[in-house]
């Protein structure tokens, strides 16, 4: 669902170092490929112009960040926030995948300013990575995980949840999270 940056002729040109008519020429020998939009103007996709500038695509889909977060400091001094990185790494060491960074964090799910969490951020938009690895969905997010499923989605990264269910305390956490 990843969405491409289209540029106009005149963009393309100057990027390309070439002038319109010079692409509109590559065009119609069809050296270069084109869209064309609704109203007929010419369109140059950004994999187009890297293409035809010989950049090579680096595929990023086995590189992989670990998330790990438990909701309070007394969860990490009861290890589990390393039990939760070990069993990830376990996971992601199993299916050849290779951790570019673990994020580990004890906060509240509430906290807006998760350092780890911005750091992720920074990763998936620069294209680092090709997936986020949970051990279960609430460790990212607690209430809006489809719409950051779908903002990584947006940036070609995928997120792989190990646990399909949360740990019978999760009310314990949900109260934690709102003290």
């Amino acid at each position: 669902m990843s969405v491409e940056k289209h540029y106009t002729m005149k963009e393309a040109g100057r990027i390309l170092g070439v002038s319109v008519r010079r692409l509109q020429i590559w065009d119609k020998r069809e050296l270069i490929r084109c869209v064309r939009m609704l109203g007929g103007r010419r369109r140059v996709t950004e994999s187009e112009i890297k293409r035809l500038l010989g950049v090579k695509e680096v595929d990023v889909s086995r590189k992989v960040v670990i998330y790990a977060r438990v909701s309070s400091y007394d969860q990490k001094q009861k290890r589990d926030l390393g039990r939760q990185k070990q069993s990830l790494l376990d996971y992601a060491d199993s299916k050849g995948y290779e951790v570019v960074a673990v994020l580990e964090y004890a906060a509240s799910n509430l906290n807006e300013n998760r350092k780890s969490l911005n750091k992720l951020f920074d990763i998936v938009e620069r294209k680092e990575i090709g997936a986020v690895i949970l051990r279960f969905k609430d460790r990212l997010t607690r209430f809006v995980f489809k719409y950051l499923k779908r903002y990584f989605s947006s940036h070609s990264v995928r997120i792989e949840v190990i646990n399909g269910y949360e740990p019978k305390d999760a009310y314990q956490e949900h109260v934690e999270d709102l003290t």
